[in-house]
């Protein structure tokens, strides 16, 4: 079981929750730190003092006080109103990393809200019963407002939720898991729940972690063409990459010579030719600067997940409540238009790497699109047309998210982040790219028969192996999709993560 502190939150974690369903409590430490400032809150409500998010209105409306009597209407109306999501429903390992993350927010003791409260939510996460929160309709500013009422509105027995893949109402689904919904709110405590950057940092971090493994994978797709063209394996040189200095550089060319070992059908520089096109000669330095560019959004990610970002914030040892604006998403959405960039680019490359497979002008002795007798054969040409069109529908959905803005609340919240669609279209791009790596492995497959596969360095042969156990040598023009699609579930599953980067 993970205890969370406030603090303590990283990737890994967080995708040992969000995917693995490890059970999550909340550290005994914070126990008092909760009280303090929800003692604080139900201070101020008695003195009457109108402060903003507990006896005033929202947005716009944050001028209007609120009765001493309808404090606790007024936070229950929140949820209920701000539930405007609409498209389709985020998958539950989201909405599992949004429930982690509010609460490791809430449990610093600056927001004010009932222990009992986040008690009530880690329930449902942990009996997995899990809310239905449609995946759009937040601007990403003042917090991911419409999202995480959604996620919320259960905690009150209403909305709906997923229990054991059925999608029923609330009441229900808290009655099939013996969940009590809470039977109301208390000052203040609606707003902390919503007023966040949960749905994006959750949504990101998934693609984020799912993109560093992809990365690793689009070096096997690498080394597997290399191969199939019999490049040269001199610009990997260590020297090369540390002469320039780039982590990620560093890390590619390594891996790729490790990857390579035994290889009997890699080449030399002078060997059969002076150099090799970019996509094969210039791959550390890409996929290099990808990697540098993942674990920048890491450091990023990781800063947010154990981030205050509820308003307005309770500073209870000195009697103060500020307003400010630490719900805005500007810092992800940012970094998740840079994440959305990087894993285009490991698609891009991939892409350029299959048709150099496939076009004979340039791949070295293989036969035109990869098939004995092409003519009647058309062979992979079609392969590399889908990765071409997933490529660039890529580049259309790289463009940021970030530079655009949209007044809202009858412009009090006059510019917004966009970071929740910013994290979005990562995971969208991320789909994509896992498309275009398993049509490399598969077209590198099919060349490396042309060649001889007794000659694959050792890895590279067990990935070959790997896919010929269910995937043939396409002799003649047959049915593809079904073996793009297997091999898209795999790479998907990180299946072919070679061993020597499953824990780097």
């Amino acid at each position: 079981m993970l205890k969370i502190t406030g603090s303590n939150l990283n990737l890994s974690l967080f995708m040992k929750v969000a995917r693995g369903k490890e059970k999550v409590k909340i550290s005994e430490a914070n126990y008092q730190r909760i009280e303090t400032a929800r003692t604080f809150v139900q201070a101020v409500v008695e003195k009457g003092k109108p402060v903003y998010g507990i006896n005033t209105g929202f947005g716009k409306l944050s001028d209007v006080v609120i009765d001493k009597s309808d404090v606790n209407k007024l936070q229950q109306n929140l949820l209920m109103s701000h539930a405007c999501g609409v498209g389709d429903p985020f998958h539950p390992e989201i909405v599992r990393g949004m429930m982690l993350l509010r609460v490791n927010a809430l449990i610093k003791g600056y927001s004010g809200i009932r222990i009992d409260v986040l008690v009530k939510m880690l329930e449902l996460l942990n009996k997995d019963v899990i809310p239905v929160v449609f995946s759009q309709g937040s601007l990403g500013a003042s917090g991911d407002l419409a999202l995480l009422a959604h996620m919320c509105l259960p905690l009150i027995g209403l909305g709906e939720v997923m229990v054991k893949g059925k999608r029923m109402n609330a009441k229900d689904g808290l009655q099939k898991a013996n969940i009590t919904p809470l039977d109301h709110l208390e000052a203040k405590e609606g707003l902390s729940l919503i007023n966040g950057t949960q749905a994006m940092t959750a949504v990101g971090a998934i693609a984020l972690y799912d993109a560093l493994e992809l990365e690793k994978t689009a070096s096997l797709s690498l080394a597997l063409t290399m191969e199939a063209l019999e490049a040269i394996i001199d610009a990997f040189d260590p020297r090369i990459a540390s002469l320039r200095g780039h982590p990620g550089h560093m890390v590619v060319a390594n891996r790729i010579r490790d990857i390579l070992k035994g290889s009997r059908l890699i080449t030399k520089d002078g060997e059969k030719r002076i150099q090799d096109a970019y996509s094969l000669r210039c791959a550390p330095q890409v996929h290099g600067a990808c990697i540098d560019a993942m674990e920048h959004v890491k450091t990023i990610v990781e800063r947010e997940m154990n981030a205050v970002t509820d308003n307005p914030i309770m500073f209870s040892d000195s009697e103060e409540v500020i307003s400010a604006g630490n719900f805005h998403g500007e810092p992800l959405a940012l970094a998740f238009d840079y994440l959305a960039i990087a894993i285009s680019e490991l698609a891009n490359i991939s892409e350029r790497r299959i048709e150099r497979l496939v076009n004979s002008a340039l791949s070295n002795g293989l036969p035109s699109f990869l098939v004995k007798k092409p003519g009647i054969n058309s062979g992979f040409m079609i392969v590399q047309y889908s990765a071409a069109a997933l490529v660039s529908e890529n580049k259309a959905l790289s463009h940021p998210a970030s530079v655009d803005s949209i007044p809202s609340s009858a412009n009090q919240e006059d510019h917004v982040s966009m970071g929740t669609i910013a994290a979005r279209k990562a995971g969208t791009i991320l789909e994509n790219a896992t498309r275009v790596i398993a049509m490399e492995i598969f077209t590198a497959c099919q060349a490396i028969d042309f060649r001889d596969p007794e000659k694959l360095g050792m890895t590279t042969k067990w990935a070959y192996g790997k896919v010929r156990r269910q995937v043939p040598f396409i002799k003649e023009d047959s049915i593809l999709y079904p073996y793009i699609h297997l091999l898209e579930a795999q790479v998907k599953a990180h299946e072919y993560v070679p061993e020597m980067t499953k824990e780097g």
